[in-house]
């Protein structure tokens, strides 16, 4: 699945999306409603929920309900003290009897909204340890002042508390990273995830790969779904399922699945429901690729939904998957857009400038459509992606095809929150790159997003032997990188005028110049000083900008200004670094295809890993001055059942806007599991 998160763009006056959403609602309507750190928290819309059938509504309120009931899942994948860390946190805010007028208390509300806005207390984006802005004697104060009755029986009192949770909390050299990727370093032993205990990097390696059958053509997703950990010196699989480990919350995932079912839109998708509540039940990874295929062929279903354990991002060496979830509902206007890029799924894979031994002779299954976002949970909250393609099995891609989607209400409220941010004005070079953002920026990035899921994510063929896994650590940004030049590379394409998916090619105009400023430049602002790339998307977006800013230098691609001592990067030739693009594309896919390491390691710690230090600190300066918080998340709007008896036979909307409520309300409903896993 491709997890795209956006920066600073805006729906352009006039377009399409402006009728979207109800004037008087959109108009009164509060986007933002936090502040913190680095980061804001905004709200998101449901338009058009009522136009859904009663049936459909009550659909959408028991997925939504399975999509909440997983949340402790990921907060324990994160790190193994999270969940206990969390009820310390929560218990001091409801119980804690001193002044919370002072500068302190203030400090620790920070501390305590950033660790429920990244599932732990490491940073959902640069997977550094968070640490607080206070001092452990005003953590020990806190604790010592809230009474004994708000704190778990779980943690052993004030005293354990203290004595066991000050060092993890507050010293940085206790699991300072989620993820560790550095070269050279033991990548299990120095990440904090929860995915590994107990066993080193070349044995958790060794271990799956022991496991792989070579001439198995439709081979599952080992280790996907389990914690991997020695036991009296063997090392063994503690599975995640309803009898294994996480079978409390998973009870409580498939409580609601169940509920969903007897009110599916039809048969196929109630088939779809229970192949996931059986897979969940048994922890059988086959049962998993049966839901998958199941899954991506339910192109009628109205109401959609992901459930389950499906990105490998968060584990070092991309085994294991975090848990996430998300419910919605398909955009019949917007769909249109997709609908014609998937039909021409076969023309966009005979015509991609890769080696004719990787392409795919016919192209299967691709369907694509905009959705609107009723329900984020698990690792897509309260940060969550813009784009989705699934499933993410190289041979079920190949055989069944794959389901992208482009999640048009979120996309719309990050566009709305950056309204006279001031952002684009600060690094673009031009007052024409201004002026074309806010007449096709919304266009263009969505588009980006429709090629990149629909297509990127899914061209292209394996070599007869590689069984997927060789890119280890590199998969992921290498994978990003693929998708993402596909997007660049056609939408330049004359064809896309022809296929009327653009008014003028100066959207991709604007696509490149934005593309190229993000990945040189801009993204930079999410990136504590001195420090290097670690983030999947982030790695992918410097990879592909600054090798086609190296290897276009002779003809002046992309060049580098200076105007009043600030730094720009603007591109001269368009059609140029659409060629830079394809010839990037074809040895990224070769990559791939043929599971070419040392390739990958290469061209990865080459261009993707490390940052011009200067050109960081004055991007990061000039970012300060605009106020703007670099990163976004979202709460969510509230399901509201509505009864007839005991029976639920509708369903309505409330969109709440507290932060801290609905994440005291989270942990209140939809805690399941124990404090230590």
């Amino acid at each position: 699945m491709m997890k795209i998160t956006t920066l600073f763009s805006r729906a352009p006056v006039g377009s399409e999306i402006d009728g979207y959403y109800p004037d008087g609602e959109n108009g009164d309507f509060k986007w933002q409603i936090d502040r913190f750190a680095d980061i804001r928290i905004l709200r998101y819309q449901i338009p058009e929920f009522e136009r859904l059938t009663p049936q459909q509504r009550v659909l959408v309120y028991y997925l939504g309900e399975a999509a909440k009931g997983g949340r402790d899942i990921i907060w324990d994948q994160n790190y193994k003290h999270n969940l206990a860390i969390r009820s310390i946190l929560e218990a001091v805010y409801k119980g804690y009897s001193g002044d919370r007028t002072v500068e302190p208390w203030n400090r620790f509300m920070e501390y305590i909204k950033r660790v429920w806005f990244s599932n732990g207390i490491h940073h959902h984006y640069s997977n550094d340890k968070i640490l607080p802005n206070f001092s452990a004697e005003y953590f020990t104060q806190l604790v010592n002042q809230t009474p004994d009755s708000f704190f778990c029986p779980e943690l052993g009192g004030k005293m354990q508390i203290i004595k066991k949770y000050l060092p993890i909390i507050f010293d940085p050299a206790i699991a300072p990273k989620r993820v560790n990727q550095d070269v050279g370093t033991d990548m299990v032993a120095q990440s904090a995830c929860n995915y590994y205990e107990g066993v080193s990097q070349s044995e958790a390696e060794n271990f799956y790969a022991g496991m792989a059958n070579p001439f198995d053509t439709t081979p599952i997703s080992y280790g996907l779904n389990s914690k991997l950990v020695k036991e009296d010196g063997q090392i063994v699989e503690k599975v995640w399922y309803i009898n294994g480990m996480y079978g409390k919350a998973i009870e409580q995932i498939v409580y609601w699945l169940n509920k969903a079912a007897t009110v599916a839109e039809n048969s196929h998708q109630r088939q779809v429901i229970e192949t996931l509540i059986e897979y969940y039940k048994t922890g059988n990874l086959k049962k998993f690729d049966e839901y998958n295929v199941l899954w991506v062929n339910d192109i009628q279903s109205k109401v959609d939904f992901v459930n389950g354990f499906i990105e490998t991002y968060g584990d070092p060496l991309g085994y294991k998957a975090s848990w996430e979830a998300v419910v919605n509902f398909r955009n019949e206007e917007a769909t249109r857009r997709t609908r014609i890029i998937s039909d021409n799924a076969q023309w966009f894979e005979d015509h991609s400038p890769i080696d004719q031994r990787f392409k795919k002779k016919k192209v299967s299954g691709v369907s694509a459509k905009v959705i609107t976002v009723t329900q984020l949970g698990g690792d897509c909250y309260p940060s969550t992606p813009i784009g989705v393609n699934l499933p993410n099995s190289d041979w079920i891609r190949k055989e069944h095809g794959s389901k992208s989607v482009t999640m048009d209400n979120i996309t719309y409220a990050y566009d709305q929150a950056a309204i006279g941010d001031g952002f684009l004005e600060e690094f673009a070079w031009s007052n024409k790159e201004v002026e074309f953002n806010r007449k096709y920026g919304y266009l263009a990035s969505s588009l980006h997003t429709d090629l990149h899921e629909c297509l990127g994510h899914g061209s292209g063929q394996l070599a007869e032997g590689v069984k997927g896994d060789e890119l280890k650590n590199y998969a992921s940004p290498l994978e990003e990188a693929r998708a993402d030049l596909f997007a660049l590379y056609y939408i330049m394409d004359p064809k896309m005028l022809e296929f009327g998916l653009l008014p003028s090619l100066d959207v991709a105009r604007i696509q490149y110049s934005n593309y190229i400023r993000n990945g040189l430049m801009t993204q930079l602002t999410r990136i504590e000083l001195g420090k290097s790339i670690e983030q999947a998307h982030m790695r992918n977006r410097q990879l592909i900008s600054k090798w086609c800013y190296e290897h276009g230098k002779a003809d002046n691609v992309i060049e580098r200004k200076e105007r009043n001592g600030k730094i720009y990067f603007v591109v001269n030739d368009y059609q140029g670094l659409r060629q830079l693009f394809g010839q990037l594309l074809n040895e990224i896919q070769r990559i791939k295809s043929t599971g070419d390491f040392e390739a990958g390691k290469a061209i990865v710690e080459t261009y993707a890993v490390n940052v011009d230090y200067q050109l960081h600190r004055q991007v990061i300066e000039r970012f300060s001055r605009l106020n703007i918080a670099p990163y976004s998340g979202f709460i969510n709007p509230r399901i509201i059942p509505v009864f007839d008896d005991d029976s639920v036979v509708d369903a309505r909307v409330e969109y709440p806007n507290s932060y801290v409520e609905q994440m005291l309300e989270y942990s209140d409903k939809y805690s399941f599991l124990p404090l230590y896993s």
